[in-house]
């Protein structure tokens, strides 16, 4: 079943091409809206300013002997991380972005295994890059976003070729302009080859297990238009960029399919800004990952209950407003929920969600707040969207259907219908860097087993049901699937998050299941009344609350034993489990 575009897109050869377009399209319109003081005060970058600095940027590292070089960037959300993504693949080299929560060694390792030529970074890992050059052998220019000197227009003329040199972005830039105006066309003119790599990512996990994702312009580029195929995006739109840039879920959609919408960027300062950054900067989409999604959700109610019967009052409001939408097509969420909506900046109409399984009941509350919220799926190595609710077919349980251009099938289907998800398509990946065996493991006669376990319906809507590897097999051949047990596990209250595992009973057939808990605290206090609880007081709510949702599942399937766990569990920046630490 292929899945046709609902809007009209413009074809875009390669990321140069489409930064050239949407300079002529919204040239004076601001691309990016950024806080350039610790006063809180924003100023607008328009698509003009933004394309002249991509330029400078990249003629400046040409004339610095990176052309065909790979290039890593590290730091947080910023314009100068988006600036030097542009300037390294429109025509300098490969782009390597990693992630700034990585300890300095594998910082290390994974600059020698890209084998850096050079890296980007902010001003808050200047002392690791102090002590990385130092080490490094093969990265000769370290390049810091924050310096506030013009180190750079000349610094690199004078540095012999076993030396580290330290420069400032800022000087790049006046560099590169000097150069431009001198008649130096070597970056704005150079060639794009759209099918060859031009982006390495690196996945999540240690060093030894990250592997290293090719992906091209023509990946990307085919991956951010068929997005736009079948999600409404325009040049009146703005978006809040929240999760971190080096994943490639934000990468494309938050950063990549918003220049090719002539959308404004903003930038969240960190996870407990993003109230106070929300009502700064007003954004019309907003993308999430499940976990930040239903906090947020959760706190619209928590608020809601602290008022005498304004949680009541918001219950009959839905109802009223669903009934007066769905039988009379009159639509007043907006105005009825208007407080709500002010509490995220007053504009928010779409909320992009993936990375995991949302909760079905929080799209569906979102929804009759008179906020959308699409899931969809993806990995990295799809650059990254394979599936998506689109604008006109959707269900809150589901993960969507293939966007258009991608094929999608089950393989190897049990007799549920569950079977791996592979995937076809010019945005799968070129393979893993270095490692033909990796790829040749996933990559067959042109299909990417995912490793990832779903269905479909017959309506052709996709549903994820856990990770292959994680899939539990019990002894009499039966399969459980983690992801679903904590998914009901997290449905209760008082619990935060969990994790399940399958352990086999000794001297017996079975396959047991245990969970490891993270209690929710502040709804148990408000539960018991009281700051003053115990152990054994948080240990009977959770324990009757497994009770509860092992009522809802087989038999073979419940929780016999369960540990409470204190803190949150260890997590990606993507604030996905790290599955493998949690459980050693």
């Amino acid at each position: 079943m292929n899945t046709m575009p609902i809007y009209k897109v413009r074809p875009i050869r390669d990321l140069k091409d489409m930064v050239k377009q949407s300079v002529e399209l919204f040239a004076n319109k601001n691309a990016f809206w950024i806080k350039t003081d610790k006063e809180e005060n924003y100023k607008g970058i328009t698509y003009s300013e933004f394309k002249e600095d991509i330029d400078a940027l990249g003629t400046a590292l040409i004339n610095m002997g990176l052309k065909d070089k790979f290039i890593a960037v590290i730091g947080e959300n910023r314009y100068e991380w988006c600036v030097t993504y542009l300037a390294v693949v429109n025509g300098t080299g490969v782009i390597v972005p990693l992630d700034k929560e990585l300890p300095t060694a594998e910082i290390e390792n994974l600059l020698i295994r890209s084998n850096a030529s050079a890296v980007f970074f902010s001003g808050k890992f200047i002392d690791q890059m102090k002590m990385l050059s130092s080490k490094l052998t093969t990265v000769k220019y370290f390049i810091n976003m924050d310096a506030v000197d013009d180190v750079a227009k000349d610094a690199f003329e004078g540095a012999t070729k076993d030396e580290a040199v330290f420069l400032s972005f800022r000087g790049l830039i006046a560099k590169g302009k000097d150069l431009i105006l001198s008649g130096d066309r070597s970056f704005i003119d150079a060639p794009v080859d759209a099918e060859k790599m031009s982006i390495l990512l690196f996945t999540s996990g240690t060093t030894d297990l990250a592997k290293g994702v090719m992906l091209s312009h023509k990946n990307i580029c085919s991956n951010l238009t068929a997005v736009c195929s079948v999600l409404y995006i325009d040049s009146n739109d703005s978006v809040l960029s929240i999760l971190p840039l080096h994943h490639t879920y934000e990468c494309t959609c938050g950063f990549l399919v918003m220049i090719y919408n002539g959308c404004t960027i903003s930038f969240n300062e960190g996870l407990k800004h993003i109230a106070k950054n929300l009502k700064e900067t007003k954004p019309s989409i907003i993308i999430l990952v499940p976990l930040i999604l239903e906090g947020m959700y959760k706190k619209i109610w928590e608020q809601a209950a602290k008022k005498r019967g304004l949680k009541t009052k918001l219950k009959i409001a839905i109802f009223i407003s669903n009934m007066l939408l769905n039988v009379f097509k009159i639509d007043i969420r907006r105005k009825l929920f208007k407080h709500i909506h002010e509490n995220i900046g007053g504009r928010v109409r779409l909320i992009i969600s993936g990375a995991a399984a949302i909760n079905p009941e929080v799209s569906k509350g979102f929804r009759s707040l008179g906020i959308k919220v699409r899931q969809g799926y993806g990995l990295t190595e799809c650059s990254p969207i394979v599936t998506v609710n689109h604008d006109k077919e959707f269900r809150d349980d589901s993960i969507g259907k293939p966007l258009p251009g991608v094929e999608v099938k089950i393989e190897n289907a049990d007799e549920n219908g569950i079977g791996e998800i592979v995937v076809k398509g010019n945005n799968v990946m070129l393979g893993y860097f270095g490692d033909p065996n990796a790829t040749q493991k996933v990559m067959k006669d042109g299909w990417l087993y995912t490793g990832d376990l779903g269905k479909m319906d017959s309506n052709g809507f996709f549903y994820i049901t856990g990770r292959k590897k994680n899939v539990i097999v019990t002894k009499n051949g039966k399969n459980i699937y983690p992801e679903e047990v904590e998914a009901c596990l997290n449905k209760s209250p008082y619990i935060l998050e969990s994790l399940v595992w399958g352990k086999d009973e000794e001297g017996s057939d079975e396959t047991l299941v245990y969970a490891k808990i993270v209690p929710d605290f502040e709804a148990i206090k408000n539960k018991l009344g009281t700051d003053n609880f115990s152990e054994d007081d948080i240990y009977k709510i959770i324990e009757d609350e497994v009770k509860a949702a092992n009522r809802s599942i087989p038999l073979y399937k419940r929780v016999r034993d369960f540990s409470i766990k204190e803190e949150e569990f260890v997590k990606t920046t993507t604030r996905k489990i790290k599955r493998y630490v949690e459980r050693m």
